[in-house]
């Protein structure tokens, strides 16, 4: 990518939100654009993030088994009318509706019903079962207090996913392969997440777990041990035999050495049961030849959130000014280094094009700031506003065939040549 092309201007951070700095960086970059409360554009840096990160869901998910599918966000009325939901979500302003004289329509803020509507007509008999299908898809929900930016938005990428099983021991066994599935996930993110004991509130069925990660940003406090790692959302304290319920679901008899933190959740999974199968008549033909219903698993991850969650916590500091910018991890990264040439300098320049071209060729993505009137001080703050790993500065000093580079996040140098250069980059992909 070169830098000339975006239309990015010289960079000056002013009153960064000391609550949400990373994403303040963002706005005040242009790589995020707000149009309104909660409804945000993205640009080409964060939006690469987003599709690496979605990248990873989606062969994790596969390597576990999941079937991907895509549903339509625009949805007919009848279906949640059909599963019962539609006069809650509709009453309490979370769905966004729109009257046409070709009937009412809802923007989707969540995806059962939809994908009760799709298995159904899929999933006849036993033989077909047990399945999970998944998506990757823009979600709506009318949010009253928009809150830390793509953390609680109006409009939101999510994954969504669903297990359909002939009885209750096939949906515990489906739901423990994606819990493991979204903890490797997480872990190839670089995200270190929580898995917490939670109510499963207004979703309903038998059990769930929500993904969290410790955050001052976070809306949530939650009870953790930190020696058995295990932790549970508070509100399974205002269950009246909440002592029994963790005893049995979750074997945990004494949570006396827990201590409450602040966390920000990333991903929810659900022990629906027959609820969503009862209301929507989510039925297949058993063994036995008779209708049984499915019994079914909800498992969700926010991907915007992760995304701005990441960026929250991949912020770096500069000893003078404070929080400067980011440093992507190198594998979710989109573009590895940055080469940042001296332009008045007709010798480096063609050095740094030529290095630009054997990397692009050699299948690694990189920048190239090819802005003309800037300084190399600039373009090395430029730098870690955009999040790169790392940087390659082709200037004075830079004499022969060797380069030197820079880890951003460790300010750590070394002399290396282009091929070198090119078999540790390719590591990082």
């Amino acid at each position: 990518m070169k830098l000339s092309q975006t239309g990015l201007g010289a960079i000056k951070l002013n009153n960064i939100d000391e609550m949400y700095p990373g994403q303040s960086i963002l706005l005040q970059t242009g790589q995020l654009v707000q149009y309104g409360a909660g409804l945000f554009g993205y640009n080409t840096i964060p939006l690469l993030v987003r599709r690496n990160v979605e990248k990873i869901i989606v062969e994790t998910l596969n390597k576990y088994g999941a079937i991907e599918v895509l549903l339509p966000t625009l949805q007919p009325d009848t279906i949640w009318k059909n599963s019962g939901r539609y006069d809650q979500y509709v009453q309490d302003g979370t769905m966004l509706i729109t009257e046409s004289n070709k009937g009412t329509f809802c923007l989707a803020p969540t995806g059962e019903e939809a994908m009760l509507e799709f298995a159904r007509e899929k999933l006849k008999s036993y033989k077909n079962l047990p399945v999970t299908y998944y998506q990757i898809g823009e979600k709506f929900r009318n949010e009253i207090r928009t809150r830390g930016y793509l953390l609680r938005g109006k409009a939101f990428p999510m994954l969504d996913a669903y297990s359909f099983d002939i009885d209750e021991k096939g949906m515990e066994k489906s739901y423990e392969n994606i819990k493991k599935a979204f903890l490797e996930i997480f872990d190839k993110i670089g995200m270190k997440v929580i898995s917490i004991v939670a109510d499963n509130g207004a979703m309903g069925g038998k059990k769930s777990e929500e993904f969290m990660i410790i955050s001052d940003q976070g809306e949530d406090k939650i009870l953790y041990d930190e020696k058995t790692g295990i932790g549970l959302n508070t509100e399974i304290l205002e269950k009246e035999n909440y002592e029994q319920y963790l005893k049995e679901e979750y074997g945990i008899e004494d949570i006396s050495n827990f201590k409450e933190i602040r966390t920000m959740e990333l991903g929810h999974i659900f022990q629906l049961g027959t609820r969503y199968s009862e209301m929507m008549n989510g039925k297949f033909t058993n063994q036995e030849g008779q209708e049984s219903l499915y019994y079914m698993g909800c498992y969700g991850i926010g991907v915007s959130r992760t995304v701005a969650a990441l960026y929250e916590q991949c912020l770096i500091n500069d000893e003078k000014w404070g929080v400067c910018g980011f440093s992507l991890p190198e594998k979710i990264a989109p573009f590895k280094v940055q080469i940042i040439p001296k332009m008045d300098n007709e010798e480096k320049v063609k050095k740094a094009n030529e290095l630009y071209t054997t990397l692009k060729q050699e299948g690694i993505d990189c920048i190239i700031d090819d802005r003309e009137n800037l300084s190399i001080g600039s373009k090395m703050k430029d730098c870690k506003v955009l999040g790169t790993p790392y940087m390659i500065i082709i200037g004075d000093k830079t004499e022969g065939e060797e380069l030197e580079l820079e880890n951003i996040k460790t300010k750590e140098k070394i002399t290396i040549t282009v091929e070198e250069l090119v078999k540790k980059l390719k590591r990082c992909n």
